[in-house]
């Protein structure tokens, strides 16, 4: 009975954290790029950066 009140509590709080994310997402934020380009190198939104190989 101990187990299925932990897994729902960790259930709840899994829930809370991804409607939190959803949120932040509708509102603009993102939980990856804080909107500050100067510290990521302004390659917020654009696709991954592909390193070179050498070869």
């Amino acid at each position: 009975m101990g187990t299925v009140g932990v897994g729902l509590i960790l259930l709840l709080i899994v829930g809370f954290v991804i409607r939190g994310m959803v949120r932040d997402k509708k509102n603009g934020k993102s939980p990856v790029c804080g909107g500050n380009c100067s510290y990521c190198g302004g390659h917020c939104g654009s696709s991954p950066v592909k390193e070179e190989t050498k070869g």
